[in-house]
């Protein structure tokens, strides 16, 4: 029943910024992630933030660059994209993990998804 909505992608020269949205249909204290998916290839993790806040993930291809923060009264996960690279185009989903523990880097530890959106580099 939790519905997880993206917003904030776009077309951006490489080195730009762009702020990715998830807004959660109700209240959201679980584990969010952000992964990625590029045409043809795998989906890829790219940040977890656990639901207090204390804990933070990045994939390696992102760290420096990426950051995930979110405002539990708006319901809302973001993902901040700096020094963006054409590597990062893909579309962009918003997950919701457990309410419990640390969050994991496992799409399968992810019980609700996102319609994602577009992100798009170009160089």
């Amino acid at each position: 029943q939790v519905q997880l909505v993206e917003s904030g992608g776009g077309l951006v020269q490489a080195g730009g910024s762009l702020r990715l949205s998830c807004a959660a249909s109700g209240r959201t204290f679980s584990n969010m992630g952000w992964f990625r998916q590029a045409p043809g290839k795998e989906r890829e993790f790219v940040a977890a933030i656990s639901r207090d806040f204390s804990v933070t993930y990045g994939a390696d291809s992102v760290k420096g660059r990426f950051t995930i923060s979110r405002n539990n009264v708006k319901n809302t996960v973001y993902l901040q994209m700096n020094s963006l690279i054409p590597e990062d185009t893909a579309v962009y989903y918003c997950a919701q993990g457990r309410a419990i523990g640390a969050p994991t880097l496992l799409a399968e530890d992810y019980d609700y998804w996102g319609q994602g959106t577009q992100v798009t580099v170009s160089s």
